[in-house]
């Protein structure tokens, strides 16, 4: 059954969508089946995946308004070895749509668990706003994997995401976790980067992953050509990086389902 991740900050250009496009990439490259869910309307993650968005018939928002089941408007991206849900601007009428409509919040949820069964790994691109799409990824999650560049405004932000996530977990979806926190855009010659980051590590400790994704000309360049940073310049320092953060992120949920087996096994 697949891990589902939604990829969150209501702050724009943190690296959401660079972050869900480059870790399928690099989780598909290492033969685990994996779905990106393009849940933003500026369906960013479909175009940096080659799909021309704009032309689709079916997308997101169909099978948010319940039009039509997931399976009927997922893509396989052939050269990239992956399956994507795509969005694009028509998606932003979900916003009132789903208001009409009776447990809006669990729409994605219900349709993620008619295909999780055929992936290892599922992540949602969330708009950059706490709206009632990122409430959909939050309810249909596992856990929750936040971007942050390290700069000066970006603790603020996180509070208020932070706040966010514990009042799900107490209405609809008690198991949610913090994937992690990842900081993005790093540059280790400018001192504010190193001290937000410091301070990252002294309020979140373990949450923090320790790869950190650089400022890289080439993973800004990728999308543009409708490709992951993995596939456009693998030698890149940023595709480097987010091989290193998929790494990361297997090693951790062995560690997690290592927990959970022994747990059950001290509860049999």
């Amino acid at each position: 059954m697949a891990r589902i991740i939604a990829v969150a900050n209501q702050k724009g250009g943190v690296g959401k969508t660079t972050t869900c496009v480059n870790l399928v990439s690099a989780l598909a490259g290492m033969n685990y089946r994996s779905l990106l869910v393009d849940l933003d309307p500026q369906g960013n993650a479909s175009v940096g995946c080659g799909i021309e968005s704009r032309s689709l018939d079916i997308t997101a928002l169909d099978v948010m308004e319940g039009s039509c089941g997931i399976s009927t408007a997922m893509l396989h991206v052939e050269k990239l070895g992956f399956d994507v849900l795509p969005s694009n601007s028509d998606l932003t009428a979900a916003e009132i749509s789903l208001m009409q409509i009776d447990e809006r919040e669990y729409r994605l949820k219900v349709e993620l668990e008619k295909v999780a069964h055929q992936y290892a790994w599922i992540f949602i691109d969330c708009p950059p706003s706490l709206n009632l799409l990122t409430l959909n990824a939050l309810t249909a999650a596992n856990s929750v994997l936040i971007p942050m560049q390290c700069e000066y405004y970006a603790l603020e932000g996180l509070a208020s995401l932070l706040e966010t996530i514990d009042q799900v977990r107490g209405s609809v979806n008690a198991g949610l976790e913090i994937e992690g926190l990842l900081r993005t855009m790093y540059d280790g010659r400018n001192n504010l980067s190193g001290a937000v980051s410091d301070q990252l590590l002294e309020h979140f400790g373990e949450r923090v992953f320790r790869t950190l994704i650089p400022r890289n000309v080439r993973v800004a360049e990728a999308p543009s050509y409708g490709l992951p940073v993995l596939k456009y310049d693998p030698s890149s320092s940023g595709a480097m990086a987010y091989l290193g953060l998929a790494g990361e992120m297997l090693r951790r949920n062995r560690q997690r389902q290592a927990g959970q087996r022994e747990h059950l096994n001290n509860h049999s």
